[in-house]
């Protein structure tokens, strides 16, 4: 585990916790020598995460479109800042440049990126743990979706037990580390049913 893409809000947020959650994970990794990738901001929580990781030593790689370079939010101060030509390109460098994924509290650009993750996983495109920072229990409403996903039966046991959620920084790296990729299959449950009639 040599990189990890943090996938958070470009805002701070209504509780200070977030903030702080964030400060916490990035010192973490800079600790255990590994380098955040991440979506290049300077504000928000993105650039808190990003602060923390630099302040503790550690290496910081962005990746942002260039028009958001253009409305002035890039952090300038990285160890690598890669400016890119569509949010396309960005996923998809910032895929290449990470081992695994973690999703801190943010909007719709957080819950897409982690979501799209979790979807290439399922259909084996990336076999790279995705995990939840779940931050004063932000992302129970998510967490209790896919459960009713699991139920409604529009997704596999296996496939939900494939995403670590919680609060433990510690155990979310430790799972992350010793990583082994789901083996179900997304459609296992419908070919079994068509089987059955």
């Amino acid at each position: 585990m040599k990189s990890l893409c943090v996938y958070c809000g470009s805002n701070s947020g209504a509780r200070p916790a977030y903030a702080e959650g964030a400060i916490a994970l990035g010192t973490r990794m800079a600790r255990d020598g590994i380098r955040l990738v991440y979506g290049g901001g300077n504000i928000g929580l993105m650039g808190t995460i990003a602060d923390a990781v630099l302040a503790a030593g550690g290496e910081v790689v962005g990746v942002i479109p260039k028009q958001l370079v253009d409305m002035e939010v890039a952090h300038l101060n990285l160890t690598e800042l890669e400016v890119v030509g569509s949010m396309h390109e960005r996923k998809s460098r910032m895929f290449d440049l990470a081992d695994g994924f973690v999703a801190l509290p943010g909007g719709f650009g957080t819950l897409e990126e982690i979501v799209e993750m979790l979807t290439w996983r399922q259909l084996g495109i990336g076999n790279k743990p995705c995990a939840i920072l779940d931050i004063e229990g932000y992302y129970q409403p998510l967490v209790a979706m896919m459960d009713r996903m699991v139920e409604e039966r529009f997704l596999h046991p296996g496939q939900r037990d494939d995403l670590w959620t919680g609060q433990d920084i510690g155990a979310m790296i430790d799972w992350m580390r010793g990583y082994q990729p789901a083996q179900a299959s997304k459609w296992l449950d419908e070919k079994r049913s068509r089987e059955l009639r």
